[in-house]
């Protein structure tokens, strides 16, 4: 658990010092965005359906005229929710916590699709959560083809 915590201070640290090279003055961060983990959690919770926080999908969480700030925020409630999904999910591979990790890791690399920038370390991170299932659960599977076409 100390190893997970130190990795995720790390891809925060990385993503805020990245984030600060980005376009000084705008926020590209939703509100619904900023409401933390407990937002992503409860938002998941319609996975594989309809993910949205607030109106906003998670890929829209990642815009690149974001601040450090809220770069740094977003990945935060991101790479804790999929923490907490990957120990749940490790044990139960094909349960609805698999299903809400594929998507949360879709929903990623869409919005790092469309706005580029410096999200990419999010997603290695994320993707690090991930490793255990990606070969064997067709649930996270699942999750991640929603995530990648509507997150």
């Amino acid at each position: 658990m100390g190893l997970r915590r130190a990795s995720l201070l790390l891809a925060c640290a990385t993503v805020l010092a990245m984030a600060g090279c980005s376009k000084e003055g705008r926020s590209g961060v939703p509100p619904a965005c900023r409401q933390g983990a407990d937002a992503v959690r409860v938002a998941l919770g319609t996975a594989p359906g309809n993910v949205r926080i607030d109106g906003t999908p998670l890929s829209a969480c990642l815009a690149d005229e974001s601040d450090a700030a809220e770069l740094a925020d977003v990945g935060t409630a991101f790479v804790n929710v999929a923490a907490d999904l990957a120990t749940v999910a490790a044990e139960r591979p094909e349960s609805d916590e698999a299903t809400q990790l594929g998507y949360l890791l879709g929903a990623t690399r869409r919005g790092v699709r469309e706005h580029q920038g410096v999200n990419a370390e999010l997603v290695r991170r994320l993707e690090q959560e991930t490793l255990v299932l990606r070969r064997r659960s067709e649930a996270f599977r699942a999750g991640e083809r929603a995530g990648l076409r509507g997150g």
